[in-house]
Parts: C-alpha cells; structure tokens; sequence
C-alpha cells in the first residue's frame, strides 16, 4: 500500500515525546487503541495494526465467503460457527504478525517518511528485537487456532506462510504488490472451505480468483492517495503503472471479480434457492464496485481512503448472502 510525505508525524512543537508519538499519524482519529488501550500495549498493537481495523476485514471476508461456499456445496453444521470464530481470531492474530513482518522489513523507508515515522519501530517504542518477538508470540497463537481446522486447512495455511514473507518486498521488485497482496490476503477462501470440505474444489478456487482481482481493485484505490509521494522513494504500485488509465483497468478488475465470483456461486450451487441468494450477494457486490467507479477520483486523497474502506460492506455483502444461501 502506498505511503504519503505529505502528512504530518505528530509531533509537538518540542519533538516526540519520550514515550513516542501519542498516536501514529495513517491511524483514524478516535480509535479504540488510543482511546481506550493500556499505554503500555499500544505500541505493540499500534505495531499489530489493531488501530487500523479494515485490513483485518478485508482479510476476514474472503474466509467467511469460503465457509459459505461450503455451506451450499455441502450441508451446514455446527462446527461452521467455530469455523466462522476461528477465521475471526486468525485474521486479527496473522494480520497482526504479517503487519509486524512489513514494519521490521520497511524500517528504514518508514524512518524516512512522515506519514510512517510514527510508527513503533522508527519511533522507537519497539525495538526490532521485540518486534520480532513479538511476531514469533502473534503467529504461534494463529497456528494454535489452525491445528483446529483439520489437516487440509493446516496444510493450506503453513503453504500461506511464502507469500506473507514475499509481500512487504513486493513493491521493490514488482509493479504489482496489489497482486501479492490478493495473493496473499484471499487464501482464507481456500482454508475455509479446505476447513469444512476436508478438500479443494473448483468453487473456493473461482472464488479465491475472484479475490485477487478485487484485491487489485480496491489496493490500487488507495495507492493513489500516494502515488506522487511513492514515485520519490521509489515505491512502486499498480497506481503508479496505471496512471490516468486508472479508471479503465478498475472497470476491468472489478468486472473480473463479479464475472469470477458469479461462477464461484454457480458451482457451489447449480441450482435452487441457494444458487437464487447466491446470485444476489454477487449482484449486491457488483452494484458497490460500481458505485465505487462512479465516486472515484484519483486526485482525491481523503476519498479515495475513504472509497477503500468502503469495501468493508461490499464484501460483507457477499458473506452474508452466501451464508444465508448455506443455511437454506
């Protein structure tokens, strides 16, 4: 994701405090971690993102439309909702470590630049020696959620480990890092399914295609906030490639992504009522891509933060259908 130079770090007219800055300056005002957190954990879950909850959604969303998938391919059950809960707990732990990962490999870019010298590693309320710690204690307590999942669920998940190791070095050799990220983030369609199926099938791979692309979709959104800044450190991004035919490749990773997820659905149910649900999730997640064109101006920062965050409810929208559509 993108960096800016041009916002501020925090400080006070004095300098940083000697605790570090008392917020990072990318975090959303009000949040519950500086609001309510213990002073002595926020840099640790500053570090875990946990002030900064919508890529823990985004995240999270592709497991939940993989359960349902499963659900309308097989039968419900209740194990589902352990499943569903153990999705959740995952998501916060391995984003959580995967962000800790992408601070102690961007240390330096982040020491350099506003918008992230606030953070606990460049500011100096984490040393890298306890970042590290701390993400060996985040990725146990996620593998200790997995070994639940069953044995093709642990396989898929331990396979997952290469991509998150890639990713924070993606934008170094690579103008697709949004196409890592979706690599990376929608293999919970995978896990999920493989959690109640036992196996892998045609559906939960449409549906993880249907991921990547609207990974693409949705990074390259919030890139743009950054692209100017990204070109002077020499970060690169699909923004950056795209440039003022931004807009064109949107429209075509967004259709990817509804024509990929419409078939995901039709394999898991070829008909019915569950097909019926499934179908309106997909057409409900297709109006809100489009919304998102209508509404997006790569000259706007503040909307297109604003326009990323919004996928939050487009993905929720497909979770919720094809979950109802399991249960029927």
């Amino acid at each position: 994701m993108g960096r800016s130079l041009m916002q501020t770090d925090h400080r006070t007219p004095e300098g940083p405090t000697p605790e570090g800055p008392s917020t990072v300056a990318d975090a959303p005002p009000d949040n519950w971690v500086d609001r309510y957190a213990p002073p002595d954990w926020r840099p640790w879950l500053r570090l875990s993102r946990a002030d900064r909850p919508i890529g823990t959604w985004l995240l999270l969303l592709p497991c939940w439309w993989g359960i349902g998938l499963a659900m309308i391919a097989g039968s419900p059950g209740w194990r589902d909702l352990w499943i569903a809960v153990a999705c959740g707990v995952g998501a916060v732990l391995m984003r959580g470590a995967g962000c800790t990962w992408n601070d102690i490999t961007d240390r330096d870019i982040d020491d350099k630049v506003a918008r992230t010298r606030s953070r606990p590693i460049p500011s100096g309320q984490v040393t890298v020696r306890g970042a590290m710690v701390w993400l060996v204690a985040q990725s146990l307590a996620g593998f200790a959620i997995l070994l639940t999942l069953g044995g093709a669920a642990i396989a898929l998940g331990v396979a997952s480990l290469l991509l998150v190791a890639i990713y924070p070095f993606a934008k170094r050799f690579t103008w697709w890092p949004q196409l890592f990220l979706g690599l990376a983030f929608n293999w919970g369609v995978l896990l999920a399914w493989a959690a109640h199926m036992g196996n892998l099938a045609p559906a939960p791979v449409l549906a993880y295609l249907a991921g990547i692309a609207w990974t693409i979709f949705y990074d390259t959104i919030y890139a743009h906030q950054d692209a100017e800044d990204d070109a002077l450190i020499g970060v690169k991004s699909t923004a950056r490639l795209f440039g003022r035919d931004t807009p064109r490749w949107l429209a075509g990773f967004g259709t990817a992504s509804v024509l990929l997820l419409g078939l995901a659905v039709m394999a898991a149910a070829p008909e019915g009522l569950g097909l019926t649900l499934g179908l309106l999730g997909v057409a409900g997640f297709a109006a809100h891509l489009a919304w998102q064109l209508r509404q997006f101006d790569m000259a706007d920062g503040a909307g297109c933060l604003r326009l990323f965050r919004s996928n939050r409810d487009a993905g929720l929208v497909v979770a919720l259908f094809l979950a109802l559509a399991g249960l029927v």
